[in-house]
């Protein structure tokens, strides 16, 4: 197999893991997962709010989610490592989430980015981009975008490798709506660039 073909599979077995994880640890408060593969195992870090539930009574859920990924994913050695989350307004996909069940609440979407936005911000971050697709208005009105974003968010390059990125889909009554979060974190250094400090937009301030 090319070396080309290597990084590909194992790309995809990544994504695909991630994918697993994502959906079997939806009530720990699942936000990422980093896969570290070494000649002796594959280590596994899951990120979640809630540990307790991904290591389960007597660690039963963990080995079950450890030999899963073992005969579905063909990983040799698993090894999960779970972490709890420190600040979850810095995680791409909890925000997104958030995000996602207030519009299905019915709120209003521009000011609902707008505050995560400040929030994301308020908490370090050094960059934050929030996307909206969809039917944001009432039934009947053309799908839309709103894009907002505050600080660096760089789009193309290796240094993107550096952004925390995520998506979510929300389903209100008038049709779906997919949220993009992007958010670069705290005490991030690029090779490129040194990031100074960031003032908010009045409008952010005042949502």
């Amino acid at each position: 197999m090319a070396i080309e073909d290597k990084f590909i599979e194992n790309a995809i077995v990544k994504l695909n893991i991630s994918k697993y994880l994502q959906k079997e640890l939806i009530r720990a408060g699942f936000s990422r997962v980093e896969i570290q593969k070494t000649p002796v195992l594959t280590r596994i870090t899951v990120y979640v709010l809630n540990p307790g539930r991904v290591i389960g009574r007597a660690g039963h859920t963990i080995d079950l989610l450890t030999e899963t990924i073992k005969k579905e994913f063909k990983v040799q050695n698993p090894q999960i490592n779970v972490m709890e989350v420190e600040n979850k307004m810095l995680e791409p996909l909890l925000v997104a989430r958030d995000i996602a069940e207030k519009f299905e609440r019915g709120l209003n979407a521009r000011k609902i980015i707008q505050m995560s936005l400040r929030s994301i911000m308020e908490n370090g971050a050094l960059g934050a981009e929030i996307i909206a697709s969809g039917k944001l208005a009432a039934k009947g009105a053309r799908a839309k975008t709103i894009r907002k974003s505050i600080g660096y968010i760089p789009k193309a390059g290796n240094v993107t490798e550096l952004v925390r990125d995520a998506h979510a889909t929300s389903y209100p009554k008038y049709g779906a709506i997919g949220v993009r979060v992007r958010i670069v974190p705290p005490g991030t250094v690029f090779p490129d660039r040194e990031i100074k400090a960031i003032e908010l937009p009045k409008s952010i301030m005042r949502a």
